[in-house]
Order: structure tokens, then C-alpha cells, then sequence
């Protein structure tokens, strides 16, 4: 069979007797692409939890590869293109779950000359031989011969936010972190508080002008009164909300800061200041926690936010932050991808010196806790097949879970790409200081400012474990 063109056959090229079949695995793919389609979101359907949990195992077999897995036999094999399918009767014997290979065979049974129609017996059997589909399907066979292209079908990918919900499911254990919310007087900012608080992840104290925080709420249609003795620390303007947050961590009062509606260089002013900002021996840098769609794993990207031109020295504290970020959400030895334009190291680039400066300090325990390459394109950091081409021997090509970006610019302008035409979606935290910053950004969704929080507990909680 040509596999690049596919063919009918004809009315009068058909007999009592031929046959054609198709086999097909259920995967939970196939369940949820059909429900985003259909809008069947059924537990019994599209949870794999309670699909195993309940008698419901048979997913949506009967509909979609009743039906659906015939209908394409019929409409590509035989009788093929110009096949009009005018009904079916099916029977439905026995449940089809996740794993199981499907075979499904259509036979001619009765031909109608006069109005060129075909009744097929159809049978749908599993792994075991088993039937658990049976029935009849009657179509209007074509009488012209087509031969055509075969269409190639697109690689569908859905944007479920897997990572990011085991990154919530994950940060439910424990209690809230006090967390400083720094000027939340936009309807986005204070809604983020409010819900983050109620996933059980902060306990916010909510730093501002307190008319336009109460304004804030009723934008939100939030009752600040009912939600749990929400604090306000009432102050005059952004400025002063960020100091006051800044005094409250040296108070002991907030484990964490939140940035609400004020520029990140007015908060972070406050916070880099030589006299009572909150700087620690390590240098500050911002990190990136992202769910691609196309990535088998979380993708963290740092910094893209807070270093503009990092020297060496600076290079180390980012990638130290990121590692110790990685640690705290459960990835044992991060992998951690250098990148640059090129793999090798070439003295006309900077990076790729920075790079395997940076290879070298891990190696000497200058940096702990990961493992650490570079210089790496960024196809060999997250493609193993592009790794597998250039002959790249490193535990690290193809695998990345940290990407570090060689400045700003490239941080931000890579951030920006995933999240805009790839489809993903991210958290943003600040390490470095003496309590972990969520920076968030007016574009943010309630997902991402969600997750933002998640990785601030986690970070504290695992603080906490260490020291302890």
C-alpha cells in the first residue's frame, strides 16, 4: 500500500465478503484531545484517578472508538474517500480501558445495487480476542475512483498545565507562610493574595493605602471582612508599602514579600539597599518556572529579570539559586544546561567562557547540588535527538531541567517566546534574599500568581527543614 496517497474502491469493485480493519491503543491522549473536542469532561472519562477507582474504567471507548474507530475504516479504507456513512446500530458488550489495543474490522454484508448501498457487519476486538463492540453500519459506497494525496495529520499537543498543578498539589501540605503583599491596590493583585490564601499557600498581610486596597476588593468583589481576618497595614503610597514590608521580615513578621501593583524597580530598590534592604552574601537573581506544553518536565529559566549584565561571580549565585529552588520542589540533582549561541567554547564569546568557567566551579564544589554544562545551544539543552547529532557526551544535553540565559535580554526575550507562541506558562521568584520575593507581573494570570506563591512555601518550607 503507497502510504503518501490514499484510494477508494468503487461500488462495482466491492463484494459480499471483503473486509478491512484498523487497530488502535487507548491512550489518555486520545480521551483528553476527545473531550476538548467534544466538551465531554465526565470523570469517569478524562480523571485517570477516578477512572481507576470507579467501575467507569471504559473511559469513553464506546463513543469515541465505537463509532469514531468505524467510521474511519469505512471512510479511508473501504469503501474509502467518497464513502457517505448514513447509520449505524452498535452493541456494546464488554468495558475498554486505558492500554488496551482495539481491532476493528468492518465485512461487507449485503450490497444494494439499485442505490449502491453497503450494510458491513462490524466487530471491535480487544488485546485478549475479546468482542466488545458488534453491529451494523450502512453507507452510500462511491462510484467514481479517487486518488488523492494522503493528508498528513498535525501533532496535536493539549496545554494542560500538568507541572503546574503537581506544583500546587505539592505546596497543600503545611502551613501558609506569612507573606508580605506589597501594595495591592489593582483589582489583579489583590485577587492573587486572596486566592493564594485561600489555596492554604500564604497568609497575606496586605501593605498600602488601606482606601485603595478596600477599592481594590470591591473591583474583586472580594469581602475583605469574610475571608479570614485579612491584615492591613495602612500606609500612604507604594514607596512607603515597600519599605514597611522590608521591616516587617526584619521584624521576623513576613517569610515571604509579594510585589502587588508598583514597579519591580521601586520594590526592589528598597530591598538591594546597603542599609536595611535585605541583602545576604549571595547575589539576587529571578527565576523562572515554566510549563511547555512540549517538555516532558518543569523548565526553570534564570535570570530574566533582575541581572542585567551578570559578571562570572554573579553567574555562580544565579545558578546556586536556581539549584537550591530545584532542590526545594523535590528534583534531587537538577540538571543545568549553560547556554550560549554555540556548544564549544570559542574566545570571541563570552558566555561560552562564562560557561565553562561555571562547569569547572561545579566540579570544584564552588557550586552544589546539580549537575552543571556548558556551554550548550539551547536545541542541545532540551532536545536529545539535536544532542544525539552533535555527538554531545554530557549528563546535561537534552535533558535541562535550569536553563541559564548569558544576560537579560536573551532571559527575557526566551521567557517571552515560550510563554507567547509556545504555549506555556510560568511562576517567577526572587532568591538571594533573606526571604524569598514573588515578583509577579500585571500580565499574570491567577494560575501564575498561584504557582508564584507555591514555590515561595515550598522554598521556605524546605528552608526550614534544613535548618532544623
Amino acid at each position: 500500500m503507497n502510504q503518501s496517497t490514499i484510494e477508494n474502491r468503487t461500488f462495482d469493485e466491492i463484494a459480499i465478503g471483503d473486509s478491512a480493519c484498523l487497530q488502535r491503543r487507548l491512550t489518555l491522549e486520545d480521551i483528553k484531545l476527545f473531550a476538548a473536542m467534544s466538551g465531554d469532561v465526565n470523570p469517569a472519562h478524562v480523571d485517570e484517578d477516578y477512572a481507576k477507582s470507579s467501575r467507569f474504567h471504559e473511559v469513553i471507548a464506546h463513543g469515541m472508538w465505537g463509532g469514531s474507530l468505524i467510521s474511519t475504516v469505512l471512510g479511508t479504507q473501504l469503501p474509502g474517500p467518497g464513502t457517505l456513512y448514513l447509520g449505524q446500530t452498535l452493541r456494546f458488550h464488554t468495558p475498554v480501558g486505558l492500554g488496551d489495543l482495539l481491532t476493528v474490522t468492518v465485512t461487507v454484508a449485503e450490497k444494494d445495487q439499485a442505490k449502491h448501498r453497503l450494510i458491513f457487519d462490524c466487530e471491535c476486538r480487544n488485546q485478549d480476542g475479546k468482542v466488545v463492540i458488534s453491529g451494523q453500519a450502512e453507507v452510500l459506497a462511491p462510484t467514481e475512483k479517487v486518488l488523492r494525496p494522503r493528508w498528513v495529520l498535525p501533532q496535536v499537543h493539549l496545554t494542560e498545565r500538568v507541572h503546574l498543578h503537581r506544583l500546587l498539589a505539592a505546596a497543600k501540605d503545611g502551613a501558609p507562610i506569612r507573606t508580605a503583599v506589597v501594595h495591592p491596590v489593582d483589582r489583579e493583585s489583590l485577587l492573587g493574595a486572596v486566592v493564594a490564601k485561600e489555596a492554604g499557600l500564604i497568609e497575606p498581610v496586605l501593605i498600602g493605602p488601606e482606601a485603595r486596597i478596600r477599592a481594590a476588593a470591591e473591583a474583586a468583589e472580594v469581602d475583605l471582612g469574610n475571608k479570614g481576618d485579612f491584615k492591613i497595614v495602612a500606609v500612604e503610597h507604594s514607596h512607603a508599602a515597600a519599605a514597611k514590608a522590608v521591616e516587617l521580615v526584619h521584624a521576623g513578621q513576613a517569610d515571604a514579600l509579594m510585589k502587588g501593583s508598583l514597579h519591580t524597580d521601586e520594590l526592589m530598590h528598597v530591598i538591594v539597599a546597603e542599609a536595611g534592604g535585605l541583602r545576604t552574601e549571595r547575589r539576587m537573581s529571578h527565576i523562572f518556572a515554566f510549563d511547555v506544553p512540549t517538555y516532558e518536565r518543569p523548565l526553570f529559566i534564570t535570570d530574566a529579570a533582575i541581572n542585567v549584565s551578570p559578571t562570572l561571580d554573579d553567574k555562580r549565585d544565579i545558578v546556586q539559586n536556581a539549584i537550591d529552588l530545584a532542590r526545594a520542589l523535590g528534583i534531587e540533582a537538577p540538571k543545568v544546561a549553560i547556554l550560549s549561541a554555540v556548544e564549544t567554547v570559542n574566545p570571541r564569546i563570552q558566555s561560552t567562557l562564562d560557561a565553562a568557567a561555571l562547569g569547572k566551579m561545579a566540579d570544584r564544589g564552588q557550586i552544589r547540588g546539580g549537575l552543571v554544562d556548558g556551554p550548550l545551544a539551547f536545541d542541545n539543552a532540551v532536545s536529545p535527538e539535536a544532542a544525539k547529532i552533535k555527538q554531545l557526551i554530557s549528563p546535561v544535553a537534552g535533558q535541562a531541567d535550569i536553563l541559564v540565559v548569558p544576560d537579560l535580554e536573551a532571559g527575557n526575550m526566551l521567557a517571552k517566546q515560550l510563554e507567547y507562541l509556545g504555549g506555556a506558562e510560568g511562576a517567577g521568584i526572587v532568591l538571594g534574599a533573606r526571604v524569598p520575593i514573588v515578583l509577579t507581573s500585571r500580565a499574570d494570570d491567577t494560575m501564575s500568581r498561584m504557582a508564584s506563591c507555591a514555590l515561595a512555601k515550598l522554598f521556605v518550607h524546605a528552608r526550614r527543614e534544613q535548618l532544623a
